[in-house]
């Protein structure tokens, strides 16, 4: 009995241990599952930051010109000088208009060509050459190409031209200039600024005769052709006080001529 009841109970505890799985019963090809290694925690993920946005950057062009070391600066544009405006475009009570018909500007522009290209110094100074924008901007200065035109100081017709400096020209070349006749004076106009350049050239540019433009630093500097424009209107009296200080006697009037020179109205015609 005792014998019996001790076989029931090993019956039961190896149906147990079997339930268990602590011998090898079931199917061989099962899994146990591994145990968990000891010591370590089970740890819950941080939130992690937001990745930063990735900027993609342009490919580098390939580029014809080499770049600059340093940032130009843009060029000043400086202001135009002050101009004195002609007398006859607000003619004063003085002056006054002769009787004749006046000549068309476009005939008076020949006769200005014709006497800038003149030589007036063929023996002492062959080089020395008058040039037409010189020539016509100052006759348009000073009258408009006007050829009947008095002023009241005494100049009359194309080049405004003084009664003493006909006389002058006239009695030094031995010539019978008549300013009456537009195409006389203009001769008598461009003789005197030939004049002029010799005299200037002479006595203050060291023999040079030289006329353009890229001589002077701007319209009111002392240079050669600034100062032949200024003596046409202020003589060589003016030029000769001014000359130890280099400025000229009437800037606005050789600003008034040297812009002429650019730029006329008189081009039209």
């Amino acid at each position: 009995m005792a014998r019996a009841w001790k076989l029931g109970v090993a019956a039961v505890v190896l149906s147990v241990a079997a339930g268990c799985g602590l011998v090898g019963g079931g199917k061989t090809d099962d899994k146990v599952a591994a145990d968990p290694v000891a010591g370590v925690e089970s740890v819950s993920p941080e939130p992690t930051e937001e990745p930063e946005p990735v900027i993609e950057e342009p490919e580098p062009v390939e580029t014809t010109t080499k770049p600059t070391k340093k940032p130009t600066k843009k060029p000043t544009v400086k202001a135009a000088e002050p101009t004195q405006p002609a007398f006859w475009s607000e003619l004063p009570a003085c002056a006054h208009y002769d009787k004749t018909k006046p000549v068309a500007k476009k005939t008076v522009k020949t006769a200005l060509k014709t006497a800038s290209s003149r030589v007036y110094w063929r023996t002492q100074a062959p080089n020395l050459k008058l040039n037409y924008p010189l020539v016509k901007a100052v006759a348009w200065q000073e009258s408009g190409w006007q050829t009947n035109i008095h002023n009241c100081d005494g100049g009359m017709g194309v080049m405004q031209v003084m009664p003493d400096t006909v006389s002058m020209i006239n009695n030094r070349f031995g010539l019978a200039y008549d300013p009456a006749k537009y195409k006389d004076n203009a001769l008598v106009g461009a003789n005197y600024l030939a004049w002029l350049t010799k005299w200037a050239g002479d006595n203050y540019f060291k023999g040079s005769y030289d006329l353009s433009p890229k001589k002077c630093k701007s319209s009111s500097s002392w240079c050669l052709l600034n100062v032949v424009i200024s003596g046409y209107n202020a003589g060589s009296g003016g030029i000769e006080q001014a000359s130890g200080s280099k400025s000229l006697p009437n800037p606005q009037y050789v600003a008034a001529v040297r812009a002429l020179m650019s730029r006329c109205e008189c081009d039209q015609f």
